[in-house]
């Protein structure tokens, strides 16, 4: 069976070390470590940050932000909401979305019907 890797978006990944080089640096630091706290905040901030910035969508752990857009476009460019739904929910079950992404699409969906949803309703009054 086709087991999937664990992805992070490139923005979130680039926090995260972000703030684990400082959280280890500074406990580094409190625990009176002084010779791997220069190891540990160069390491994060002058190798592993600039790497994932550079890189980014080159590294396996880190998901390409065009197939996120196209996925969403995809997504959002269904000709109804019902269709939309259907499709978020069967790229679920081929397992091309994790739990949280999925749930992440799928409010954003909702959100942008209740949009157009109020948007229509909008027109109907401006006409009458």
């Amino acid at each position: 069976m086709h087991e999937r890797s664990v992805q992070f978006e490139k923005k979130r990944l680039l926090g995260t070390l972000s703030v684990l080089t400082f959280g280890l640096t500074a406990l580094a630091a409190v625990l009176h470590l002084d010779f791997i706290v220069p190891v540990i905040f160069v390491l994060g901030y002058f190798v592993l940050v600039p790497m994932v910035a550079m890189l980014g969508d080159s590294l396996p752990m880190v998901a390409s932000e065009s197939d996120e857009d196209a996925a969403v476009e995809s997504v959002q460019s269904a000709s109804s909401g019902d269709d939309a739904i259907d499709e978020l929910r069967a790229r679920y079950a081929r397992g091309e979305l994790t739990d949280a992404e999925f749930e992440r699409r799928l409010e954003r969906l909702i959100e942008t019907e209740d949009a157009d949803a109020k948007r229509s309703k909008e027109r109907v009054f401006d006409r009458e």
